[in-house]
């Protein structure tokens, strides 16, 4: 179903393999090399090949940490809603809003952390943050350009710069 006005995209990739690299960051300088080099890169895609998802442990969970987690989103959120309040008060109460905001969000927060911490029943004592990765990131172009941008990409791993892996040898 696509909107009227708005170019539907096709989410599966499509074109020639011109390079692959092992990181994201490889794969977008050799497709920002092509586009120094007046490529047309709107023929390009950078697909992740493999992905995963990976979860790394950044500490343990505690009532302290919890405690102290809630106490601080709170209380940015209590000084927005101050800075908001204080925007509309007069003779000067600016000041006692934004208080009034950071001491509630801080105590509201506290609260929250505490019940959300308490409904984990120790089932999950650990703080973490998850990305998705892939082993591998292959360089698309549309059939049309693909020799024309595999020379530029060979210039740019004569230079040393980004150095595609070599496609894997079937035995």
């Amino acid at each position: 179903m696509t909107t009227q006005g708005m170019p539907s995209m096709d989410p599966r990739p499509t074109g020639l393999t011109i390079g692959t690299y092992d990181t994201y960051l490889q794969a977008q300088r050799a497709v920002d090399y092509l586009s120094d080099e007046k490529f047309p890169v709107e023929h390009t895609t950078i697909v992740g090949n493999n992905l995963r998802q990976v979860e790394k442990i950044t500490g343990r969970l505690t009532w302290a940490r919890a405690l102290t987690a809630g106490l601080a989103s709170g209380a940015w959120f209590g000084l927005f809603v101050g800075v908001l309040l204080g925007l509309f008060t007069t003779n000067g109460g600016w000041l006692a809003a934004l208080l009034t905001g950071v001491v509630l969000g801080a105590i509201f927060g506290m609260a929250f952390g505490a019940i959300g911490y308490a409904q984990l029943g120790g089932r999950r004592d650990f703080t973490s943050r998850t990305a998705v990765v892939a082993t591998t990131y292959d360089v698309l172009c549309d059939f049309k350009y693909a020799e024309e941008a595999r020379n530029h990409l060979a210039k740019l791993a004569l230079k040393g710069e980004v150095t595609p892996r070599l496609p894997e040898q079937s035995n």
